[in-house]
């Protein structure tokens, strides 16, 4: 596929998702595939003055936006997941020419769109709050939620649209509106999803006010302003743990309310009881699948000594057979790195884990398209300590592997990182699986038994923690982070009784 192709190919998906590129100055974002490593637009920058004029647009629409009722409001997530069926085929393409990921893993993210959707409308007519037992006769207390105010969303290239949506549903249908800041990496996905996003809108009526969803374009410093605008309630940000290190705090300073999904040192466990065959799929896809480029890729594996000459012969198999290559011209099932700099990194980590002893098999540079683009074999890496680069994230495809004699021992170093985010056991023994799943067991906010650590459903609250920040997006209760609750004392009697037992009588 030559550039040109690429370019044509990226105008006429924007175009099908009804968004259009506005060509930026020069100086604006150039939007670079990482298929071929060759910009396929440019867009101009949002400054701050242009992020201040959205918060304030946003601020108006919350005014508007809050006083229509909740299943009112899912109604337009109905109708926003409408659009989105319509425009699958095309938001998939989109992911896959910005992040580099194979057509159903593109597809794939935007199901998750789908599927929140779904959730948040019934989530609409489910924003419960308590009856609560009170001391007093004649009162009754009780808990109710109001919407909170404006949400950004800041976004990360590996998922350029899913997290946003996992956010905005939730948002939209509490009675908040939402600002996305996506990766400079990726923001065409963000304003075709926008565009999707308008159609249902539209659909909806005058009910949605002007201002209830928008795309701000930029850089660290477009984002920043965001995060430092006392007038946005809430900041969803997910990227990497140094990120958080800076919006945590800033946003903290001003008394803002925060959900951060930031790194992960994912790792699984293989016991001797293990259905090898299911192990060895679950551990091929979460450490291979996009190119490593997951927050819950696998990255750590500990095989126990009985069964470590049966699965890892057949991981080193797969990892030399897999296949490398550009997902829309290809069948291949792992991509592209989405730069130079992730090439870079991963060639350190390799570099170092050998220092230590570590044994590298695969990892190496591939020749696919142009020389600007970043095609690399999967690395396995057999380590013979729990140290070094093992103990910290590389956002590329390697996966080191360790012996483990005791189960305690395992769990122990398991644990032993910065990040919290997902774990996985594969086990057939009863007490191996509750054990990791216990108080003493993994310390993420995920832990799977018998599957990877990728691959987390909607219905479930999506987040970990320690260095991954501690939030959670999506299913379960994640809601209540997008609203304001209050308790309420009603009396109902004549008299008034305080709480406690404590008089006050003026006569």
């Amino acid at each position: 596929m030559t550039t040109p192709d690429l370019r044509q190919i990226t105008s006429e998906t924007m175009a099908a998702c009804g968004a259009t590129i506005a060509p930026g100055a020069e100086g604006g974002l150039e939007v670079v595939s990482p298929l071929t490593g060759q910009p396929v637009a440019r867009l101009a920058v949002q400054d701050a003055a242009a992020a201040a004029a959205m918060v304030d647009r946003a601020q108006a629409a919350f005014r508007a936006w809050r006083m229509v009722p909740a299943p009112r409001r899912g109604e337009l997530v109905r109708l926003f997941g409408e659009e989105l069926r319509r425009a699958k085929a095309d938001l998939g393409r989109m992911v896959s020419i910005e992040a580099g990921k194979s057509p159903s893993e593109g597809l794939g993210e935007v199901q998750e769109m789908i599927d929140i959707c779904d959730f948040a409308v019934g989530l609409s007519r489910q924003l419960y709050g308590l009856t609560i037992a009170t001391e007093r006769p004649g009162h009754r207390m009780m808990e109710t939620w109001h919407p909170l105010g404006v949400v950004g969303i800041i976004t990360a290239f590996n998922f350029p649209c899913a997290p946003w949506c996992w956010n905005a549903a939730l948002a939209l249908v509490c009675g908040d509106p939402v600002i996305w800041k996506p990766s400079e990496k990726t923001p065409l996905t963000a304003l075709a999803c926008q565009a999707v996003l308008e159609r249902a809108v539209a659909r909806f009526g005058a009910e949605a006010p002007e201002g209830l969803s928008q795309v701000l374009v930029g850089g660290p410093e477009t984002g920043e302003a965001l995060v430092d605008s006392d007038k946005v309630a809430l900041i969803s940000a997910t990227g990497s743990t140094r990120m958080g290190r800076i919006v945590g705090p800033k946003v903290a300073a001003r008394f803002g309310r925060c959900i951060l999904e930031l790194g992960g040192n994912n790792a699984g466990i293989v016991c001797p009881s293990a259905d090898m065959d299911m192990a060895l799929r679950a551990i091929a896809f979460g450490a291979m699948g996009t190119a490593g480029q997951r927050c819950t890729t696998m990255r750590r594996l500990f095989v126990h000594d009985s069964v470590y000459d049966r699965i890892v012969p057949a991981l080193k198999t797969a990892y030399s057979s897999v296949t490398v290559g550009n997902p829309l011209e290809t069948a291949a099932l792992v991509g592209p790195l989405i730069d130079r700099a992730a090439l870079d990194a991963m060639a350190a980590a390799l570099e170092e884990a050998s220092a230590l002893g570590g044994i590298v098999h695969e990892g190496g540079r591939v020749a696919v398209g142009p020389e600007t683009s970043v095609y690399v074999r999967p690395a396995l890496v057999e380590m013979p300590v729990h140290d070094g680069p093992v103990l910290r994230e590389t956002f590329a495809p390697i996966l080191y592997v360790m012996r483990y004699t005791d189960l305690d021992e395992a769990i122990e170093m398991h644990n032993a990182v910065g990040g919290g985010l997902s774990s996985a056991i594969f086990t057939t023994d009863l007490r191996e699986m509750e054990t990791f799943l216990s108080a003493r067991g993994s310390d993420c906010g995920i832990a799977n038994v018998n599957i990877g650590t990728s691959g987390a459903e909607i219905g479930g609250a999506f987040g970990g923690e320690k260095e991954t920040g501690g939030g959670r997006e999506s299913g379960s209760d994640a809601w209540r982070a997008y609203m304001r609750r209050a308790t309420n004392t009603v009396n109902y009697s004549r008299e008034l009784p305080l709480a406690q037992g404590v008089v006050f009588d003026i006569g």
